[in-house]
């Protein structure tokens, strides 16, 4: 759906964007991440059009895909209520279908049936993310921008955006979902992009991110019921590790090494705590969480 190649933009002297590369599948709810400065914000301004790239290409995966652009802080007419300003959108984007019926279906769609028929003035946060994610995709882009849809949201509201998102991706939409709040990335995306000082350093589904650059930090966690003592031994000799108490069970951690087999490892492991005559309560393995990849990336 979009392919950027080699993008550049700067400031003046300040050079934002450095050579950017960045693939969103046609389909993907694609995690843009980075901390504040890195260029999140201006590629998708020059994306949307809002602003112009000095150099790079920019690529649609189809002629003349509409792109629908919510921004950090929507700029919404307060004097208005929700009904007449997506009456306002329709007329800036030149809606050429039902204008009533389409307005109807996204006041539907964001859960504000009841709600857009007040003015804006009186909105929540929340509403106002709704009338702004209604707004971005009142003329069916192809290509949705969302810019920290759910900052400043409580947990309900975050939840309750979220849940459009999803539905948004369950009917077709291609969504860019630039947020700090990892744990609504890890909830939705599929893919995530994160840019480090203008460049796009990590890049890739979320299961293939964990196993490329999570691996150094990856464990085996184990539990086993009752005195773990006759563990102590066999799980030393297969690797050093810790182990502490829950309840009534000993949970053991085992770091893995990044050229460990991680089979051949859990299995050396519970032949030698099976054969103790020990029960197992929880065996897993853990690569380290998004955040925890996250953070190593941008230093």
């Amino acid at each position: 759906m979009l392919k950027i190649h080699d993008l550049h933009k700067s400031y003046g002297s300040f050079e934002v964007l450095k050579g950017l590369e960045m693939t969103v599948n046609k389909g993907d709810i694609y995690g843009f991440l980075g901390r504040n400065g890195c260029g999140k914000t201006t590629t998708m301004n020059i994306v949307s059009n809002i602003i112009p790239k000095d150099s790079g290409e920019i690529t649609f995966g189809i002629e003349k895909c509409k792109v629908g652009y919510l921004p950090e802080t929507p700029s919404l007419f307060t004097y208005m209520n929700g009904y007449e300003y997506l009456d306002y959108i329709s007329a800036c984007c030149n809606y050429q279908g039902d204008k009533k019926k389409r307005i109807d279906e996204v006041i539907s769609l964001v859960g504000m049936a009841e709600g857009g028929k007040r003015r804006i003035k009186g909105y929540s946060r929340g509403m106002n993310q709704r009338l702004g994610i209604a707004a971005a995709i009142f003329n069916n882009p192809d290509l949705l921008i969302l810019d920290e849809p759910t900052s400043a949201l409580d947990p309900q509201g975050r939840a309750e955006v979220m849940s459009i998102i999803k539905q948004l991706s369950d009917m077709g939409t291609t969504i860019i979902l630039c947020t700090h709040i990892l744990s609504d990335v890890e909830r939705v995306a599929n893919r995530i992009g994160i840019v480090r000082d203008g460049r796009m350093a990590v890049e890739g589904t979320i299961e293939e991110i964990k196993n490329d650059y999570g691996r150094n930090g990856k464990k085996i966690v184990l539990g086993i019921f009752g005195d773990p003592t006759p563990a102590i031994e066999p799980v030393n000799r297969c690797t050093a590790g810790q182990f502490f108490f829950d309840r009534q069970r000993a949970i053991f951690e085992i770091p893995l090494m990044p050229d460990d087999n991680d089979q051949a490892r859990a299995q050396q492991l519970i032949n030698e705590i099976t054969a103790q005559g020990l029960t197992l309560s929880v065996f897993l393995i853990e690569n380290k969480t998004l955040e925890q990849i996250y953070m190593e990336t941008i230093g």
